[in-house]
């Protein structure tokens, strides 16, 4: 299979990719493998990790260099992307061992009762593209943490990050037959389903996040999906800086230009500060330099997927058809590799697809509300649930909206982050489950109650 650099459409390197027969044999030497991987007290696995992450501090120039090759974000992004990672790290480093324990929960009589965790045995990580250091982690260090081998499948648009993250496990100390590479594309992925594996973890797309948990179903084992968003942000009138969340709007829709779950989806912005706010969300979207991703001055670098190009450009003729006016960009740009102009559109509503489906890209539609009921109302209105935002001086009353929205993330005068300490979870097709956190944790173990009696 070819890794191709979106930037430039030249073939970076050729990867041999996984049959049938090498998934089956890697399975079977992980199975073998996983007992004794079990049997290791926390702190050890834990020490493991410790070291994996001193090694990504070590290769960060490396790692972001072939980041950038192959999913074509800036240079400085991937950079960010690794140290994003290295920092996430800190909370299982501190946590894992203190969540994990065996606990002491009653007394009965003579009776002690016990919580404590099994691993779940030999799991699946089928990985994403967009932040495969971030969401790798996501699943495969408290996977590895709680004692489960890991069959890890990166995406085919970032196989040679797949190729960096397990020489680094594996140079850390952590057994080659418990952190698996498995290399290929879907088709590769759909093997994996077949496996007699004990827990499945997908990040991706709800398409095909819903054909996984499908294809499992009758398993009856666990399903881990971290899948899209339409993430709404609303600004009240109250705001004291228009320009501010003007540049931090513009931040959340751009940075990685646009290809994250939770980048900015859609804004709604109250009558009174409307027409100030989009000239300078123009303002501040038009000073996002499109180029060369190993350009320090690049801000947009290419779109890693080249037929999501025809995606974005689709949306986009679909608006304007329904009555949308575009205020910038709206265009392929023309010339080698797969680039698109930062795109704001207003005068959208919910009948057009800018609004209602994943875009995933480099394009935004702002839309004018009255009132907070009606900004509730618009952000509800979605199959989606990752995160949601409220740009409000009020703290109360911009924690009294979020109060209100479905989704598993809410953010108050911020948006598109992501904390270790907390849960990362979806809701509707968003996704299953949570990831990160100590319920990021408990999501690879079998939970076990002993009876102890005296």
């Amino acid at each position: 299979m070819d890794v191709i650099n979106p930037a430039t459409g030249e073939v970076i390197e050729k990867f041999v990719t996984d049959t049938p027969q090498t998934i089956e044999e890697k399975y079977q030497e992980a199975r073998a493998a996983q007992p004794e991987w079990g049997a290791l007290m926390v702190s050890e696995r834990v020490e493991y990790i410790a070291k994996f992450r001193e090694l990504m501090k070590r290769d960060l120039d490396t790692l972001a260099l072939d980041l950038t090759k192959e999913t074509g974000k800036p240079l400085q992004q991937s950079k960010n992307e690794v140290l994003g990672g290295i920092n996430k790290l800190k909370f299982f480093l501190e946590k894992s061992e203190e969540y994990l324990s065996a606990e002491k929960v009653n007394e009965d009589g003579n009776t002690e009762e016990f919580l404590a965790y099994d691993p779940l045995g030999v799991i699946a990580n089928i990985s994403a593209w967009n932040y495969p250091y971030l969401v790798g982690i996501n699943i495969f260090v408290p996977a590895l943490i709680c004692g489960n081998a890991v069959m890890y499948k990166p995406s085919e648009f970032s196989m040679l990050t797949g190729r960096h993250i397990t020489r680094l496990l594996h140079e850390a100390g952590i057994p080659e037959d418990i952190f698996v590479p498995v290399y290929g594309d879907g088709s590769v992925g759909a093997l994996l389903t077949a496996l007699p594996l004990d827990g499945y973890f997908f990040t991706g797309s709800y398409p095909t996040g819903k054909k996984i948990a499908e294809a499992v179903a009758g398993k009856l084992v666990p399903v881990g999906l971290e899948l899209g968003g339409k993430d709404p942000l609303y600004v009240t009138e109250d705001i004291s800086d228009i320009e501010a969340v003007a540049d931090a709007v513009a931040e959340g829709v751009l940075y990685n230009n646009g290809q994250s779950c939770c980048s900015v989806e859609r804004v709604y912005v109250h009558d009174d500060i409307f027409d100030e706010f989009i000239t300078q969300l123009k303002k501040k979207m038009s000073a996002w330099k499109v180029g060369n991703p190993m350009d320090e001055s690049t801000m947009c670098g290419a779109i890693t997927r080249r037929s999501h190009l025809d995606y974005m450009k689709a949306q986009i003729e679909d608006a304007k058809a329904k009555g949308a006016k575009v205020l910038l960009g709206g265009k392929i740009i023309e010339g080698k590799g797969n680039f698109f102009e930062p795109t704001l559109l207003i005068n959208v509503d919910h009948e057009m697809d800018v609004m209602i489906e994943e875009t995933f890209g480099p394009v935004i539609g702002v839309m004018r509300v009255e009132s907070d009921e009606e900004a509730i109302e618009l952000m509800n209105d979605t199959d989606f649930g990752l995160t949601s935002s409220v740009y409000c001086a009020d703290e109360e009353r911009g924690e009294e909206i979020l109060s209100q929205i479905h989704s598993g993330t809410g953010y108050l005068n911020c948006c598109d982050r992501v904390s270790g300490y907390l849960p990362w979870s979806g809701r509707g097709r968003s996704g299953l489950g949570s990831t990160l956190s100590k319920h990021g944790l408990y999501a690879f173990c079998n939970p076990k109650g002993l009876h102890i009696r005296l």
